[in-house]
């Protein structure tokens, strides 16, 4: 049986209680804003693979070898602002982990040329003004938020009717 699997950093609680107050000043818009429980910031997405081609990506994930670290959440945007689908906030110091991530799993899959790590706060369907919209989500001013990482994780995405369901299928803790 396929699985639909990713590799994310998950966040703490507190830190997914900071990006809900974001989330509450987001600008008029009709979507879907991401449940915090669901917040994460995706270092590879794989897709559907088999369950064989999840036991060999758990084998190398335990490969990886970086010590813990600090990200910090510094802006709110999108990535087009002719076609708004996304509403993201940007995250600084996670390229290392990404890369070596993305070495070590080079024999399955290519590597990511243009890796931008970005938490996605919101999914958007429709904006009735795009301008307002830009210029009142360009208003909004992050808190420093600034937080430990000491794990990555293999997640399966499970759809279901309400929205995806993230389970965890491997626990990596940085050295």
């Amino acid at each position: 049986m396929k699985k639909r699997v990713f590799i994310s950093l998950d966040l703490p609680l507190e830190i997914q209680r900071k990006i809900k107050i974001v989330q509450d000043k987001l600008p008029d818009f009709l979507g879907k804003k991401i449940e915090p429980w669901n917040l994460h910031l995706t270092l590879k997405f794989i897709g559907e693979i088999e369950e064989k081609q999840v036991e060999e990506i758990t084998k190398k994930l335990k490969e990886v070898n970086i010590k813990p670290f600090e990200i910090e959440i510094e802006k709110v945007g999108v990535f087009s602002e002719n076609f708004i689908r996304i509403i993201w906030l940007s995250v600084k110091n996670c390229e290392q982990i990404q890369a070596e991530i993305d070495q070590r799993l080079s024999s399955f899959y290519p590597i990511e040329k243009r890796f931008m790590g970005h938490l996605t706060i919101a999914r958007v369907k429709t904006i009735k003004d795009k301008a307002s919209f830009l210029e009142n989500l360009n208003r909004i001013k992050i808190p420093k938020i600034i937080f430990p990482v000491t794990n990555f994780r293999l997640k399966e995405s499970i759809m279901q009717e309400e929205g995806p369901v993230y389970k965890t299928l491997e626990e990596y803790n940085l050295n």
